[in-house]
Order: structure tokens, then sequence, then C-alpha cells
């Protein structure tokens, strides 16, 4: 039996992938779930507050009682209309859920993790300008200035575009860091794959949900079979049945990235291995990243 971690695997397509990493390989899967859930072996995680990460942690080591994790799946994600709002720990909402409470969790289970094992966090492709997503891009990856937008001198004036470069900056963080990490010698080591996942635009999922009622809305109904006329149309939009399945897929070992490729895009429901935008192919950035991020949770920033 395979032990497999997952966070966002209660809605959208991340629970289409929790049932299929369930059901396949009569796979023990332990859910991170801010309410309990029938899905799978569910353990109490707030991704707003890095000591919920801790006790998350700490209580997924206790379960597995030595077991080795065969993979760590980072789905959970979040986007708001503006960087208003701040964590228990004082961080951007958006920042802390989607990069450093990710972050942490996945310095904290690494030790955990087997030999061969899969790491998969999920980011998204509105990253890369080149993709037109629609969003504002990022303009930087610096931690401290997106832990604390207030102290950015360049912070768009506008709540709606700087809300939207959070996530997608948050998005971008997240390419870094698998960066980093399939760079390091530990990792290598013990031929730890560890992969990005773009799953491209998926309508009808909770990602919409603290935005404004008619973008729920559009959200929503996108999501139905009116959009499938959009999906056929444009190769970056996908259903969440094939977005679950890219995400499974990758998980399960049954998708494996080509040599030296760690971001993966789905793309009219196949696996591609695109290079990922400019700002994430900066290997200086991708160490600065992760050694500001460890200081934010309080890790030692080298090593894994």
């Amino acid at each position: 039996m395979s032990t497999i971690v997952m966070t966002g695997g209660t809605s959208g397509f991340g629970a289409v992938a929790a049932e299929r990493l369930r059901q396949s390989s009569d796979a023990r899967l332990i859910l991170g779930a801010r309410r309990p859930t029938s899905a799978g072996e569910s353990v109490a995680l707030d991704l707003l507050e890095l000591d919920s990460v801790q006790a998350f942690a700490a209580s997924v080591r206790e379960r597995v009682g030595g077991i080795p994790i065969d993979a760590l799946v980072l789905n959970a994600g979040v986007v708001l209309p503006d960087v208003a709002g701040r964590t228990v720990d004082g961080f951007e909402t958006t920042f802390a859920v989607n990069h450093l409470a990710h972050y942490l969790l996945l310095r904290l289970l690494l030790p955990a993790l087997a030999d061969d094992a899969i790491v998969v966090l999920t980011t998204s492709g509105t990253h890369d300008p080149a993709t037109g997503a629609g969003l504002a891009p990022p303009r930087h990856a610096d931690a401290e200035l997106l832990a604390d937008p207030d102290r950015d001198p360049d912070r768009d004036p506008s709540t709606r575009k700087a809300g939207q470069q959070a996530y997608t900056a948050s998005k971008l963080c997240t390419v870094l860091t698998v960066r980093s990490l399939s760079e390091h010698a530990e990792v290598q080591t013990r031929r730890i794959t560890v992969v990005a996942y773009c799953p491209g635009q998926v309508f009808g999922t909770g990602l919409a949900n603290h935005l404004s009622f008619p973008l729920r809305i559009a959200w929503s109904l996108l999501g139905t079979p009116v959009g499938w006329p959009l999906r056929r149309l444009n190769r970056n939009l996908n259903s969440r049945t094939a977005a679950g399945r890219g995400l499974a897929d990758l998980a399960l070992g049954v998708a494996t990235p080509p040599t030296g490729r760690t971001y993966a895009a789905l793309r009219r429901g196949r696996l591609t291995w695109p290079d990922p935008s400019e700002l994430a192919r900066q290997g200086e950035l991708a160490q600065a990243l992760w050694n500001d991020s460890a200081r934010l949770v309080g890790l030692p920033d080298s090593g894994v």
C-alpha cells in the first residue's frame, strides 16, 4: 500500500484527483483539510496559520509511524480580490496560503518521504506573461515584499491588479521552489521527483469563491457544459475531470517528466513539458526565494 499526503483534495479538480488517488493501488490517502471529509483520512489543516501547518506535519508523521510517504501533493490555493488580508502570522493572505504554508509543509515532510517519492505542487500558467491568461503577471518573487505588500514601493495602485499580482507571483514562487528543491543534492541522491503542475484554467472550482459575485457566477457557469466551446477554442482551458486526472497521473508516477524538466502544463487535456516563464528560469532568484522563505517561516535556509 502506498501512502499519499495531499492538500486541496476536497473540492474542484483536487477532489477528482483525490478520488483517483484513493482508488489506485489501494493507496492510503491523508488529506489536510479545514473540515472533516469522507474523501480520505482527514487531518486538520488551516493554511492560514503556520502553527496549524506544523501540527499537521507532526500528526502525519505520527500517523504513518515511520512508513515512508510515497507522494506529497500540494494542491490547495486561493485567489483574492486585493492584498488587504493578513494571516495570524502577519503575512499577506494569498502569498501565505499559496506559497509560505506549502513551503513550510514541504520542508517539514521531506525527511519522511520515501526514496523515489513524488512531490507535486500546483502552480498556474498565469505566472508566465506569455500565456496571455488575462491576469496581471508577477513583477518579482521577492518574498519579503510579497509577504508585506505595504512595503513594496512599486505595488500597483489598482486594488484589483494588486490582488491579481499577489496570485500570479505566488504561483511563480511555486515554480521557483520546485526548481530549487529539484537541484538539492539530497533530493537527487534519493531520486525524488519534483514537479510544478499547471492545470490550465479550470472553471467551476472553488478558486473564485472570494471574488465578486458576477465573477463567481461566470466562473461557475463556465465550468458547466456551457463552457465546452471555449475549452475547444482555448488550449489553456481544461475540465475539472481532465485537470484532476493530470494531477493524479503525476502523483502516481503514471506520467513522468522528461530528463531535466520540472514544469508540467496541461494543454487540451494533455500533459506537456514547456519552459516556464523567464523569471522562473533564474537560478539565483530561485535560491533567494528559498532562503527568504525559510527565514519567514523560521527554518534554516540551507538543506532540505
